[in-house]
C-alpha cells in the first residue's frame, strides 16, 4: 500500500499510554448497582425458575378451596389437602430463593426496595399458610403464595432480558492485540506470546499485522492505521524514531519496533481502564419502582404493626395476626413488579424491529432527558471511507482519460485512498489497465499505463520527484487542504516530469446526517457536539456541511480517547445530560461514561459492548427516534406505577380494617382478586405502547 498526505494535526497525535480518570462525581453514590440488586442472577436463571414454578403453582391453585369456591367446582380426592403444603413449601424454597437472597443484600445495604417487599410478602404468606395447615390460623394463602412467586419471577425474567449490561467491552479491546509477536534476537526472528514481551525487546511488524506493544520504530517506515486508537480516518506515516501504539496496523511495509510499554502500561490498556471505570460508574442507577417499593415497604410494615396492635386490643390475637398478615401480603407489588418490566420488554422489542437495540434499560429511560448529543465524526456522521470530492486537470487531456489513468495506477493498491480513487474511476473515467505496479513507501505508487509510466501520490511524491505543483491549481489545492481534504497528484514520469491532474479526497458525509441533526433539534436537544481525532480543518469542514450553528453547537478536533471522555465530563459539569454516539474503540470510554451511550451498529464490538443503545441501521436519524421512544416508554412506566401504587395505597388501609366500624372489611380473598385485576390493568396499559410510531 502507498503512503498518503496527512494533516498536521495527525502528525502531532500523541501515542502515550492513556490513563484512567477518576472524576465520576456526577454519579449519585446512593444509587446501587443493578447487577447487585439481583446478586448476579441472569435472565436464564429467572426463565428456568419461572417455568418450573409455574408447573408447581398450577396444582396448588387448582386444589385451593378459595379458588374452587370462586370457580364453582370441588375436588374430592384423598390426599388433596397435602398438595398445597408440600408443593408450596418446595415452591417457596425454589422459586422464592432469588428474592430472599436479594432482600438480604438490600437490608445489608440498608436500602430496602422491591426485593425486600416481595420477600416480606412471600415469607409472611408461607408462614401464614403453614400455620393454617397446622390449624393455628384460618387463612388460605398457599395459592396466593404460588401466584406471588410466579408473577414476580415472570416480571424479573422480562426485566433481566431487557437490561443486558455490557460485559464484553474489555474482552473486545483485548482482542485487538495479536496473540503472538515476532521478536528479533541476534538477527533471528522468533515467534513468542505477547505476554512474554519485555521493555527493550525488538519486534518485527509485517505489512497487515497489528503492533503487539507500544514502542518506537528503530528501522523502516510505514503507514499505520491508528483509527482504533485515535479515530484518525487517514493512515498516518510513521518512520524511524516515531512512537507506535499497540493495536494499530501497519498497512504497507515492515517495521522494526523497540518495545517501550507492555501489559497494563500500554495505551490500549489505558482505554480498557477508562471503559471499566466509566461502566462501573454509569451502571449505578435505581429503578423508580424500587424507590416506590421502598416507600411501600415502610408503609406496609408500619401499618401491619399498627393493625396488629389495634386488633389485638379489639378482637384478640387471632384476628390481629389475620389482619396484619393480610396487610403484608396485599402490600406485595404484583402490579408494581410488572409495571416497568412489561413496558421495557415491549418498548425494546418495538425498538429492535426498527433498528434500535436497547441493551440497558436505564439508557432508554435517561434518553428522554438528553439535551446535548455528542457525535463522533468518523463512521457516525461520516461513512468512515474516503471519496473523491473534486479533481482538476492541469493540461489539455480529457478529464475522463485522466481519471481512468489514475484509477488504473491505483488498481493494485489496498490503501483506503487508492480504493476511493479506483471507485471514482469506475464511475467517471475511461477504463484502462496498468502493468508493472510498484509501491513507493511514504510517497505513493507507480505503474505502466498504455506504454507510459505514471505515479500517484501526495505532496511527498512531488518532493521525492522534485516536481513543483502547477501554479494554475495552487489556490485550488490550498483551498482543498484548508477544508481538510487529502490531495493526490497524478504525475507523468516521462521526461519532462509533469503533474497531469490533482484530486481532492475526504471522508464522505452520511446523506442522512443533516436530517438527523435537524430532527434532534426539533425534539428538544439544545446542543449538537462533534468530536474527532481528525484535524480542525477536516472537522470544521464537516460541521459546515452539516449546518452546525456557530456559538451554539461545538466542534472538538484532534482528540484522543481519553480526551473524548473528558469532553463528556466537561459537558456534564455544565449541567447538560449527554448522549454520546460513536462507532470505534476510541469512542468506548465516552460511550460508557455518558448519560446515554449509542453505538452505530456497523462499528466495532468494543463500541457496541460499551453502549447502552445500539443503532443497528447505522442511521444517525434513529437517535431522535430513540429519544421519542424514551419519552413514550417513560410515560407508560409512570402511568403503571401510579395505578399499581394507588391500588396498594387504597388496599392496605382496607386490609387493616380502617372501615371495619362501618361494615367494610377487605378479606384476603377479595384483596387477592383486586390485586389480580390491578395486574391485568397494568399489563393492558403496557400493551398500548405497541401503537408508538417511529
Amino acid at each position: 500500500m502507498d503512503h498518503r498526505p496527512t494533516s498536521s494535526a495527525h502528525e502531532h497525535a500523541s501515542t502515550a499510554p492513556s490513563h484512567a480518570h477518576d472524576d465520576h462525581s456526577h454519579q449519585d453514590p446512593s444509587h446501587h448497582d443493578e447487577q447487585s440488586r439481583h446478586t448476579g442472577h441472569g435472565p436464564e436463571m429467572f426463565r428456568a425458575k419461572f417455568w418450573w414454578s409455574l408447573l408447581l403453582a398450577i396444582p396448588i391453585i387448582l386444589t385451593s378451596e378459595s379458588v374452587a369456591t370462586w370457580l364453582g367446582y370441588s375436588i374430592d380426592v384423598a390426599g388433596t389437602r397435602f398438595v398445597a403444603p408440600v408443593l408450596g413449601t418446595v415452591l417457596f424454597l425454589y422459586g422464592g430463593l432469588p428474592f430472599l437472597k436479594s432482600a438480604r443484600h438490600e437490608l445489608a445495604q440498608r436500602q430496602p426496595g422491591m426485593m425486600t417487599l416481595i420477600s416480606t410478602a412471600i415469607t409472611v404468606a408461607f408462614l401464614a399458610s403453614l400455620a393454617t395447615t397446622f390449624g393455628w390460623l384460618d387463612l388460605d394463602f398457599w395459592w396466593e403464595l404460588a401466584a406471588l412467586i410466579v408473577v414476580m419471577l415472570l416480571g424479573h425474567w422480562q426485566e433481566m432480558k431487557a437490561v443486558g449490561q455490557a460485559q464484553g467491552a474489555l474482552q473486545s479491546l483485548a482482542a485487538l492485540l495479536p496473540d503472538t509477536a515476532e521478536i528479533i534476537v541476534d538477527g533471528e526472528v522468533h515467534s513468542v506470546g505477547v505476554d512474554r514481551l519485555h521493555v527493550g525487546d525488538e519486534i518485527l511488524v509485517r505489512p497487515g499485522e497489528r503492533v503487539a506493544a507500544d514502542g518506537r520504530i528503530i528501522s523502516g517506515e510505514a503507514e499505520l492505521d491508528e483509527s482504533t486508537i485515535t479515530g484518525e480516518s487517514n493512515p498516518v506515516r510513521r518512520s524511524t524514531g516515531d512512537l507506535v501504539t499497540a493495536g494499530t496496523v501497519s498497512t504497507d511495509s515492515a517495521i522494526r519496533v523497540e518495545v517501550r510499554a507492555v501489559g497494563s502500561d500500554t495505551a490500549l490498556a489505558g482505554i480498557q481502564r477508562l471503559v471499566a471505570e466509566a461502566q462501573a460508574s454509569s451502571s449505578r442507577s435505581q429503578l423508580l419502582a424500587d424507590r416506590v417499593a421502598a416507600w411501600l415497604f415502610y408503609l406496609a410494615t408500619g401499618v401491619a404493626l399498627l393493625t396488629f396492635g389495634a386488633w389485638w386490643i379489639i378482637a384478640g390475637p387471632g384476628e390481629a395476626v389475620s389482619r396484619s398478615v393480610t396487610v403484608l401480603v396485599i402490600a406485595c407489588p404484583h402490579a408494581l413488579g410488572l409495571a416497568i418490566p412489561l413496558v421495557v420488554s415491549i418498548s425494546t422489542t418495538l425498538a429492535a424491529r426498527h433498528g434500535i437495540l436497547v441493551k440497558d434499560r436505564m439508557a432508554l429511560e435517561r434518553m428522554r432527558t438528553v439535551d446535548a448529543v455528542l457525535f463522533d465524526k468518523t463512521g457516525t456522521l461520516t461513512e468512515g471511507r474516503h471519496a473523491v470530492r473534486a479533481m482538476e486537470p492541469t493540461g489539455e487531456h480529457a478529464v475522463a482519460d485522466l481519471v481512468g489513468i489514475a484509477a488504473a495506477v491505483e488498481q493494485d493498491s489496498e490503501h483506503p485512498l487508492a480504493r476511493a480513487l479506483v471507485e471514482y474511476g469506475t464511475e467517471h473515467g475511461n477504463p484502462t489497465s496498468a502493468t508493472e505496479f510498484r509501491s513507493l513507501p511514504g510517497r505513493g505508487v507507480s505503474a505502466q499505463v498504455e506504454g507510459h509510466r505514471f505515479a500517484v501520490g501526495g505532496p511527498a511524491l512531488l518532493t521525492e520527484l522534485e516536481v513543483n505543483s502547477p501554479p494554475e491549481v495552487a489556490d485550488t489545492v490550498d483551498r482543498w487542504e484548508s477544508e481538510g481534504n487529502a490531495v493526490l497528484y497524478l504525475v507523468s514520469l516521462e521526461q519532462p516530469l509533469e503533474v497531469w491532474a490533482v484530486f481532492a479526497l475526504a471522508d464522505r458525509v452520511r446523506p442522512e446526517a443533516r436530517e438527523a441533526i435537524t430532527e434532534l433539534r426539533s425534539s428538544g436537544v439544545e446542543k449538537i457536539v462533534m468530536v474527532t481525532g481528525d484535524s480542525p480543518a477536516v472537522a470544521h469542514s464537516v460541521a459546515r456541511e452539516l449546518g452546525f450553528r456557530p456559538g451554539q453547537d461545538e466542534v472538538f478536533a484532534g482528540i484522543l480517547p481519553e480526551g473524548k471522555g473528558e469532553i463528556v465530563a466537561r459537558l456534564r459539569d455544565r449541567g447538560l445530560s449527554v448522549a454520546m454516539v460513536g462507532d470505534g474503540v476510541n469512542d468506548a470510554p465516552a460511550l460508557a461514561g455518558a448519560d446515554v451511550g449509542l453505538a452505530i451498529g456497523a462499528g466495532t464490538d468494543v463500541a457496541i459492548a460499551s453502549a447502552g443503545i445500539v443503532l443497528a441501521s447505522s442511521d444517525p436519524r434513529t437517535v431522535s427516534a430513540a429519544k421519542r421512544l424514551s419519552r413514550a416508554t417513560y410515560r407508560k412506566m409512570e402511568q403503571n406505577l401510579i395505578w399499581a401504587t394507588a391500588y396498594n395505597v387504597i388496599a392496605i388501609p382496607l386490609a387493616a380494617g380502617v372501615l371495619a366500624p362501618v361494615g367494610v372489611v377487605l378479606s384476603p380473598a377479595v384483596g387477592a382478586v383486586l390485586m389480580s385485576l390491578s395486574t391485568i390493568v397494568v399489563a393492558a396499559n403496557a400493551q398500548l405502547l405497541r401503537g408508538f410510531r417511529f
